[in-house]
């Protein structure tokens, strides 16, 4: 059992969406912070059928056992039945109940509730397991090769596991939402699509990978981040009227599923593929971070047009942080840190790295292992709150 950074709310007190990639422990981490609440699982098939077909089921039990205001009401899987959404709508205008609803694709939420409760219940999300919270379990090695989700990331056979949820993400999350009408493409797309992990992203190429048009390659990478399988990651600029001069890059959610996927086997220090699954780590960690202690900023990407590019922004350049799993940092390796340097007004700088100790170049750059990265990043002393 994982003690979770996200924290959610006493309960009673507020209506919010929990939103996570599956398995990422969603169920679990409401049962741990409201074991006496009203649970509607719409996972189980008998319950489904029943909310289903006739949604206003909810508001007619709830009325019949009499409301409790002080009483999460939790329901699982809400994007299974969206019509259920008009319901809870009403029992909270009406009777000052309130809601957590939990699930892993907000695609058909939205179609079928366009409005998400017209903006009266927070958003929460949930992301796979961080360093922070694996504590002295957390070993680079193993995270990078297995992933970040609690059961897989635990697990002596990932693989297996791994293949298993690529298959249950094709299986419930696209095709029995009716995502896309063509299962055998979009199947080929997601083994290409994770080739473009940490990368900026070419459709045209995507697509004819897979056999599809670049629009349809455009259209699935939305569904990749509709299921929170992925997200992009914008590039920085300094006004948002202004052309961006870079377009912005994909990160798969889990490295341990893009290492399936993209059959990388297993990926060792020293590798091209090592650095790659090392910078979605890196990604992983501080996306976590934005998300889990509300900063008050974007996380971004900088690329100048030659090509000197900074892997991650975090603010109105606050903090500046490159990517590199090697043990001897360079020059070269600071090339990016410094363009920025000369570019624009940066309050910190660090590349983090796989040398053994923490030091700090003439200029200021900041270098950190991974370790001490993750530790100083989750106690503040990185990027302090403003």
């Amino acid at each position: 059992m994982f003690k979770r950074v996200l924290s959610l709310p006493p309960p009673g007190r507020e209506t919010f969406f929990l939103w996570g990639p599956r398995q990422t422990g969603k169920s679990t981490l409401l049962r741990q912070h409201y074991p006496d609440g009203r649970w509607i699982d719409l996972l189980k098939s008998d319950e489904f059928r029943r909310y289903v077909t006739r949604p206003e089921l909810l508001r007619e039990e709830i009325e019949a056992e009499g409301p409790e205001p002080g009483r999460q009401i939790v329901i699982d899987e809400i994007q299974k039945v969206p019509a259920l959404l008009d319901e809870v709508h009403w029992l909270m205008e009406n009777r000052g109940l309130n809601f957590a609803l939990c699930g892993s694709s907000a695609r058909k939420v939205r179609r079928g509730a366009a409005n998400l409760l017209g903006g009266r219940a927070i958003r929460y999300e949930l992301r796979g397991l961080t360093a922070a919270e694996l504590g002295r379990g957390f070993d680079l090695d193993d995270v990078l090769n297995a992933g970040y989700l609690p059961r897989i990331g635990q697990s002596a056979k990932p693989r297996r596991l791994l293949d298993a949820y690529v298959a249950d993400y094709l299986k419930e999350e696209v095709a029995a939402e009716g995502l896309v009408r063509n299962l055998p493409a979009f199947s080929g797309f997601l083994d290409a699509a994770a080739l473009s992990d940490a990368e900026p992203v070419n459709f045209s190429n995507v697509g004819r990978d897979c056999g599809v048009s670049s629009q349809t390659a455009k259209a699935y990478f939305g569904i990749l981040e509709d299921t929170l399988l992925g997200r992009w990651l914008p590039a920085w600029r300094k006004r948002r009227k202004r052309r961006l001069a870079a377009g912005p890059k994909f990160y798969f959610s889990d490295v341990g599923v893009v290492n399936r996927m993209a059959r990388r086997g297993t990926i060792v220090r020293g590798s091209q593929l090592y650095g790659k699954a090392f910078e979605n780590w890196v990604h992983h960690e501080l996306a976590a971070h934005v998300t889990y202690t509300g900063f008050d900023g974007e996380l971004t990407h900088w690329r100048m047009p030659s090509g000197v590019e900074v892997d991650f922004i975090m603010g109105d350049m606050r903090l500046a942080v490159e990517a590199k799993a090697t043990g001897n940092v360079g020059r070269h390796h600071l090339r990016g840190l410094r363009s920025l340097a000369t570019e624009h007004s940066v309050e910190r700088r660090a590349i983090v790295c796989l040398e053994p100790r923490a030091r700090r170049t003439r200029d200021g750059i900041e270098v950190l292992p991974a370790g001490d990265f993750v530790r100083r990043l989750w106690n503040g002393e990185l990027v302090a709150r403003r």
